[in-house]
This record gives C-alpha cells, structure tokens and sequence, in this order.
C-alpha cells in the first residue's frame, strides 16, 4: 500500500455516470444548453465540449500513443492545459449539441475499454499532481479522470437546475478520491510519528478518512492513531471546495473543525487545489 491508501477501483461507474450525463443532455432544451456555468466564460455547451475533450485527449494518448499539442516556450504545465483546454472548446462551439452527444456515446465505450487494459497498481498515464509530487498509480489517475466527469456533469445540472446522479454509490468515490490527497495536503505540517488527522463526511455517501505521520511524511490510514484534529463537512461542500466551487473561507465557515489550528488550516486549504 502507497502513501495514497488501498486501491480504489472506479471502472465500473464510468458506464453509468455516462448513462446519467447522456439523458441529461437530451432532456435540455435550446436555451439550457447557452446557460452559463460556474466554469468561468463557459455556458453548458462549453463544459460538454471540454468533457468530449477529455474523452478525445485520454484515447488519442493513452490508447494511440499520440502527444497532441506541445508545450509553448516557457509555458508552465498550467498555462499549458489552460491554453489546449480553451482551443479546444472554442473550436467545439462548431458542434451541435445533437453532434456532441454522438460523439461522447460513440467515445465512451472505447474510454472504457482502454481504462480496463490498465494495470491498476502500475504507473499512471498522467500523474494527479494535487495529490503529490513523484509517480502516482495509475488507478488514482482513472479514479482522477472519474472526479472529472462526475463534477462537470453536476456544474451542468446546477446551471439548469436540474439535480441528480447524486445517489451514495457514484458520490462517494468522488469524495474518496480528493481525500487521497489528504497526505500532500498535510506535508508542510511536521508532527511526531503517529499523529492522525481525521476528515468525517456526513451523509450517505459519507465516512471517515485519516492520515497519519509515518517516519516523516503522511499516509493515507485506518484510525486508531493519536488523534490531533478532525474536520467534519458535508458531501457537497467539499467536492465544492475541491474544485474551486466555494471559497476556502466558505467551506471553512460551513464546516465543524476540531484540534490542532496547523493541520486544519493545511487539510482545508489542500482540498480546494484540485482543478
């Protein structure tokens, strides 16, 4: 076991969180498909364009071996996927929304496919740098990828106003999967080998997550340590706060924190990097 926790395994879902999205968008009329998003400058049309993106990017590379775009000179890793991201979804406003849900049915089947030919404990395609620096495996890279679909569809739905694909078993893997992020998070914070810090999500698809420190660093554990702070939230403020949808001083606001000031304000300051 890595310094990530047991192996999470999120290949079954990615059918059904696909199944949800496609009904979804062939339920919205002309005008919900222009209704701006919380995607800075992108509207529910955009989003899904960057989705068949991330479909085109994952198989164009991970199944054909093929780099795409290449980096600008001096251009950082993000200005970089800023920059490929943007064209892509600006060229994608040529596609019709009737095109577009072709397009993500057709692709989707493929994705999974290629997600099943991976080793899970091999390394991964592309390392999930929120989640540390050095080599991540190659499941948390997939369970990554599954984070993404999921939170853009949920942006879509919250821009139409229309909720759902909400159930425990394709939330929880969401929030399971930023919390392995809990060891980077921490990793500025020294404390004697042993202490442990406890993340407790509310709700059905909730539960309790822990690091400890081990010989210097943190890692993912089961409880049972010294315990030295706790962090309690609810299921929707912190895939919120993963992803920039509240501000840390909201998330913090809303949620009941509990022990040592250093390794709160580390846990709920990490969460809200992940893009």
């Amino acid at each position: 076991m890595t310094m990530f926790g047991p192996v999470l395994d999120v290949r079954p879902l990615f059918g059904q969180e696909r199944r949800e999205l496609l009904a979804l968008l062939r339920s919205l009329s002309a005008e919900d498909w222009s209704r701006e998003t919380v995607c800075p400058g992108w509207d529910v049309h955009d989003v899904v364009g960057h989705v068949l993106n991330d479909y085109v990017r994952r198989i164009s590379g991970s199944r054909d071996g093929f780099g795409g775009a290449v980096f600008a000179n001096d251009e950082t890793l993000p200005r970089y996927l800023a920059r490929v991201n943007d064209e892509f979804v600006r060229a994608a406003r040529q596609f019709s929304p009737e095109l577009m849900i072709e397009l993500l049915a057709h692709l989707g089947p493929e994705l999974d496919r290629l997600w099943e030919g991976f080793d899970l404990t091999g390394p991964a395609a592309l390392d999930v740098s929120w989640a540390g620096p050095g080599p991540s495996p190659a499941w948390l890279d997939i369970a990554r990828e599954y984070t993404e679909f999921w939170v853009h569809q949920q942006q879509i739905r919250d821009a139409v106003g229309r909720p759902g694909a909400d159930g425990p078993e394709l939330v929880r893997p969401v929030l399971d999967t930023f919390l392995r992020g809990l060891p980077h998070a921490l990793g500025e914070v020294v404390r004697p080998h042993g202490t442990e810090v406890r993340v407790v999500v509310t709700g059905p698809p909730g539960g309790t997550w822990c690091a400890v420190s081990d010989a210097g660093r943190w890692r993912m554990a089961e409880p049972g340590g010294e315990l030295a702070a706790t962090v309690t939230v609810r299921p929707d403020d912190l895939w919120r706060l993963a992803t920039r949808g509240i501000t840390v001083t909201e998330a913090r606001r809303r949620a009941d924190a509990q022990g040592d000031p250093a390794l709160i304000h580390a846990v709920t300051s990490l969460l809200a990097v992940v893009a």
